[in-house]
């Protein structure tokens, strides 16, 4: 029988970490509730869940540190949970690594339709091992390989969790080709991705803080439309 696949509920109020853990339970998944940040920290490091569910507002560290920490040294994917919807709130959780984003009050269902979809995300973003075929590209000071999920700028290997990755393959295998947000959301997260298309956004501007416009190539927003891997020539 196939191990369960283990998620780890962060959340200050025990009566909806409990709710949350008895949901994801009835699914056949393994859960562990903790209740503040330091202790989120200490017991990802034990547990290893497949998967976080955060909330944002907790005693001590908030969940956006939690996040930070976490990401610092895992792609292990995130959820934040949160009372708050302002967009900025959004953002800010997207832009810290957060792999999806769930304002409160939710539905059980709607929730663990979320979970699942990201836990379907992240395994199929893993790298085969037995690929025969290698998806490289490869331009002047870059190399961008998703057989093994490796990017290599100006000489060094650079360090991208596997959307971005998978973001930056694909606008750069069809280049000078514009693509909407979308066909991007669609195309890298997978149609049943509940999200918006900012989650594009905030990818593309991780992505150049990471890889500069080169005289050769860069990424380019068209603006009205989306984006696309600017080739000169």
């Amino acid at each position: 029988m196939a191990a369960k696949q283990k998620i780890l509920i962060v959340d200050d109020d025990t009566s909806i970490a409990e709710l949350i853990s008895l949901y994801l339970e009835k699914e056949c998944y393994d859960t562990r509730m903790v209740h503040d940040g330091e202790e989120a920290l200490e017991v990802f490091a034990q547990y290893q869940p497949n998967l976080i569910l955060l909330d944002l507002m907790l005693p001590g560290m908030d969940g956006y540190q939690v996040c930070r920490e976490i990401r610092s040294k895992s792609q292990t994917p995130i959820i934040m949970l949160s009372a708050k919807g302002e967009v900025f709130d959004k953002v800010l959780g997207l832009e810290l690594g957060a792999d999806d984003y769930i304002i409160k009050p939710f539905d059980s269902k709607e929730m663990v339709a979320r979970v699942k979809a990201v836990l379907r995300r992240y395994q199929s973003s893993k790298p085969e091992l037995n690929n025969p075929s290698a998806k490289i590209v490869e331009y002047t000071d870059l190399v961008v390989n998703q057989t093994n999920y490796s990017v290599t700028y100006l000489g060094k290997n650079v360090d991208m969790p596997p959307k971005e990755l998978e973001l930056l393959y694909f606008l750069a295998s069809s280049p000078n080709q514009v693509f909407t947000r979308e066909q991007l959301l669609d195309h890298i997260w997978g149609y049943e991705y509940i999200g918006d298309t900012r989650t594009v956004d905030v990818h593309i501007k991780r992505l150049r803080e990471k890889i500069k416009d080169h005289a050769e190539w860069k990424l380019s927003t068209v603006w009205g439309i989306g984006y696309k891997f600017e080739v000169n020539r």
